[in-house]
This record gives structure tokens, sequence and C-alpha cells, in this order.
């Protein structure tokens, strides 16, 4: 995927490709920049996806392929129950290496912006139809080792279109065991959006294919500061009475918020590279005590990767775990739930209409069990009437519980509550 001769640097990527063997294309960086780098050593090009310290490996060579499969095996015969494949989407490019085209996207964009990036429809740079043979032979290299125990295969995949993403998965269930599900996480923070998303997944899911849903990573803004600290434990409810497997971002369970880290600072290639596409902030020390170095790091260390935040002395698992009305005691209560509840943690999830727009409410049901969520995204409070009888066993506020009368459910500003359905059949 190179193309050989050396580039003037007073022409044009595109003027040198013309007359002295240029850039193969006009691929461009994720972080910035051509995604071509010359080789002084080589005298060639060498393709990277990202910053030009990751070289992409072209897949569609057999011998690379294999030697990749090898390091699976490797892991694999050492007892690993799976792997997170980076950027999966982009392993297998257009074999004719044509250019991109402009991006003629007017669909108003649910993740954060680019740059230099979004000026280019990305037809031809990732994701190619042959990237799923590809994982088609990965998957039967997990089904190798799986007849001890199963093993698990996950896909980070920026794609926020629903059916697109869900090919992933394999049309017989036999590529990725999961792509991870990012839409949640630039989306508008209100009910319906956010119910939109979910039931666009639910139907784009092949039959007997998983979901999941994140809520927080390390390449976005903490969760508590995109949404606020008290929507903060809505989105917490939702993701773990939601039907799928949750991923839960260290620090989202005590509310870690972003840092705000001086230019000088910063460790982020790929932030140094663009500013405002930052991704440090998300990503400082645990906050585990009100210790030295918030005990992530012994007493004496002289400078931590990242700095910490400010409000580390008070929001620290240590001082949470000890107090009942604590988000680390908030989400250890939902993750008991899922795990006694069956119809969490397997059960069918429906939405219900008629509610006010500013709530999201759903059914779990399953093993005898129905269990109905209701969240309140707004401010303001909200009354909703649904029928049956209840008994509220858990509110994000964490100062109710006991029978309701679903008929005339008060729900209060920013709160959200888990209801098991009496006389569920």
């Amino acid at each position: 995927m190179v193309r050989l001769g050396r580039p003037d640097p007073t022409q044009s990527p595109r003027k040198r490709g013309e007359l002295e063997g240029g850039p193969p294309n006009n691929w461009l960086s994720v972080f910035g920049g051509s995604a071509w780098e010359w080789d002084e050593t080589t005298n060639q090009y060498y393709l990277h996806s990202f910053l030009k310290e990751q070289p992409d490996l072209n897949w569609r060579n057999p011998e690379v392929r294999q030697a990749m499969f090898d390091v699976v095996r490797f892991w694999l015969k050492r007892g690993v129950d799976g792997f997170r494949v980076d950027v999966a989407h982009f392993i297998i490019k257009d074999p004719e290496m044509r250019d991109n085209p402009p991006n003629t996207e007017t669909a108003k964009a649910i993740h954060k912006p680019l740059g230099d990036y979004d000026t280019q429809g990305h037809l031809y740079d990732k994701g190619h139809p042959d990237i799923h043979e590809a994982y088609r032979q990965f998957r039967q290299v997990l089904n190798e080792y799986s007849a001890e125990r199963p093993r698990f295969s996950i896909g980070e995949i920026h794609i926020f279109d629903c059916e697109e993403w869900a090919v992933y998965y394999g049309t017989a269930l036999d590529e990725l065991h999961m792509p991870f599900n990012f839409g949640l996480l630039g989306i508008q923070w209100d009910a319906q959006t956010v119910r939109q998303h979910v039931d666009e997944l639910e139907a784009a899911l092949p039959l007997g294919a998983w979901p999941n849903y994140v809520l927080g990573n390390h390449d976005d803004h903490r969760l508590a500061s995109r949404v606020g600290m008290v929507q903060a434990r809505v989105a917490a409810m939702l993701l773990l009475t939601l039907r799928g497997t949750p991923t839960i971002y260290y620090g989202e369970e005590i509310g870690m918020t972003n840092v705000d880290i001086p230019r000088q600072m910063q460790k982020d290639p790929a932030g140094l590279r663009q500013p405002g596409q930052e991704r440090d902030l998300c990503r400082t020390p645990m906050q585990w005590s009100a210790n030295p170095n918030a005990g992530f790091a012994p007493e004496g260390t002289r400078e931590l990767w990242l700095p910490l935040a400010d409000d580390w002395r008070n929001t620290n698992v240590e001082a949470q775990i000890n107090d009942p009305a604590a988000m680390l005691n908030f989400y250890r209560g939902l993750l008991a739930m899922r795990k006694e509840f069956s119809a969490l943690h397997q059960g069918n999830y429906t939405p219900l209409d008629g509610m006010p727009e500013s709530c999201f409410v759903y059914l779990r049901q399953g093993a005898g069990q129905s269990l109905t969520v209701a969240l309140n995204f707004t401010g303001v409070p909200q009354r909703l009437s649904m029928d049956g009888d209840g008994i509220i066993l858990l509110s994000t506020h964490l100062d109710r519980e006991g029978a309701v009368n679903l008929q005339s459910l008060n729900l209060r500003e920013n709160e959200g509550v888990i209801i098991q359905m009496q006389n569920a059949k």
C-alpha cells in the first residue's frame, strides 16, 4: 500500500503524487494531517490511520493475518478470556485505494468533531466489506479454544448508524460477539432522543444478538461533566437496567468529573496535535482516598502521570464507601439489583408509550418478573399514569421505597425509579 518516490515538500500531496509518486491517495489521519508518512529508510510511504507511531498493518496479506491470529492463539493458550479489538472497523481498506470524496453529509453529527478529518466522506479508508471475512476467521480462532470455556470478542467501533453497526455481529452471529455501542456518548441528553437510540438499536440487532451500552470511555468527556451530577444518577440507572451488557468507565461510580489540564502538562498525542480534542481530561488518576496522591500512588511520588481533580479529597472511594447516599453506594445498589432480578440481566425490553415527553419509561420482563424503570430527564417534576400495582425498589434519590399508586406516580426532578410490578404474568 505504498508508492515509491521521494516527495517534494514544495508541492501539495496530490501534485507530488502526479509528478513523482507522492502519497497514494488523499486519506487523512483521524488525529490530523495526512494518513501517509514518508519513511527515509525504505523510500516508501506507510499508512497510519491514527498516529504516525501506529502504522496500519496490511490485513489483506495472508502472512500478516496468520501472524496476527498466531498472536491471538498465544494468549488463548495462556488462558485469556477474550479480546478487545481497537478501532475494529479500520483494519480492511479499499483494495483500489481510491480517494475519499468530500463529505456531503448534512445530518447532525452525534459524535465529537474531528477537524479536517470530517471534511471527507470515509468510503475507502475503513470498513471495506472484506472486513467481515477477517472477523469470521478471527471468530473461528476463538472457537478453537471455546470448548473448555467460552471466549469473547468485543470491537471498538465508532459507527453511529445502528444498522451499519450491527453487521459486525455477522449475519450468522459468527463475527464479533459484541461491537461496542457508543451511540449514547454524543447524543442530546433528553428522554426522547435516548429512547430513539435504544429502540433503533433493538430493531437493528440480528436475531439472537446481545446488545450493550456505553456512557463513558477514555476518549470522551466524563459522564457527570456531560449531563451534570444529578442526571449522572439517572444515566447510571439507565445503563444498568437496559437490556444488554453495560460498560462502566472507571471513576463514574464515584462521580469523577473532567479535569482542566494545562497544555504543558498534557500527555495525549492526539490532543496535543488537535487543540479542542484533548482526552487527558477524562484520564486522570482514580481517586481512592484522601491520602497523598488520592491513594493512586505512594506518598512521596514526585509527579503523577496527570494531575488530580481539585475535589479528590472529598470525592473518593474511601469517603463514599460508608455513606449510604453516596454515588458509589447507588451504583452498588443498582448492580446488586441487576444481579438479583433475572428480568434485568436477561429479560425483554419494552418501551412504554403515553408518558410525558421528558420521561423514558420501559418494562423489563422475564422469568415471571416484571420491572418498570421510569426516568425523568429534567429538573421539573412529572406525573405518570400506568396500570397495575407496584413497589418502588430503588430511587436515584435513595430516599423512598415501598408500595406506590401507579395510576398517579410522581417523579421528582432528576429522579429515576425501579418498580417491581405486582401480579406479573
